[in-house]
């Protein structure tokens, strides 16, 4: 296996297990730190497909999926005093969310692959990140999916306040996603010049 895709599964991993903890923290008042962590996986999974392919891509994310999923395993038996290290919703949502997002990524790269360099990544990291906020913050959030996780309700997540201090009165997990999905929007944008650069390496690399 190439080295570049060691490292992939490697930064992938790391991501996953990184914001399974990081997004149960605030930041402000409508982030997480694991809204400033998870961008990098669309990053990862760009390079890699432009790089090596959708194929390699896809093993990418299984292998960072399966190590994800034992490290949240681990993290759910540490208890903090408060409650686990990583709930069983959290890592259900998260392991959802990222394969769907993640997977619908490589399809929408491809997609726009033979167009101009910026378009695939930056197009397919905005809909991958749309999906992810979306199913992440439900299932790991929402009251309506408290039967999943009935000893560890987040009664914090459904509070209600103005939609980012500005709006209607709804759960506070809402104003959460809606952070969290404007901060990926902005590094969707930021990401091109490091995929730009990686990918452009890895390329060259490859055909020698």
């Amino acid at each position: 296996m190439p080295v570049a895709l060691t490292a992939g599964i490697l930064s992938m991993t790391a991501v996953v297990v990184a914001s399974n903890i990081l997004v149960q923290f605030l930041v402000g008042n409508w982030l997480t730190w694991g809204a400033f962590v998870y961008p990098v996986a669309f990053l990862v999974t760009d390079v890699i497909n432009r790089a090596y392919g959708p194929t390699m891509a896809r093993r990418v994310i299984a292998a960072g999926f399966m190590v994800g999923v034992f490290c949240s395993a681990v993290g759910s038996q540490i208890d903090l005093g408060y409650g686990p290290l990583v709930t069983l919703r959290i890592a259900i949502g998260s392991g959802t969310a990222f394969l769907c997002a993640q997977l619908l990524d490589i399809a929408v790269f491809n997609r726009f692959r033979s167009g101009r360099w910026w378009r695939a990544p930056l197009v397919s990291s905005l809909v991958g990140s749309l999906v992810d906020t979306a199913i992440f913050f439900t299932i790991a959030f929402s009251a309506s999916l408290a039967f999943l996780e009935p000893s560890n309700v987040p009664a914090w997540a459904g509070e209600g306040v103005s939609l980012l201090g500005i709006g209607p009165q709804l759960p506070l997990w809402v104003s959460l996603a809606a952070a969290d999905f404007l901060v990926k929007l902005s590094f969707a944008g930021v990401m091109l010049l490091p995929f730009r650069l990686i990918s452009a390496r890895l390329v060259i690399v490859g055909e020698h």
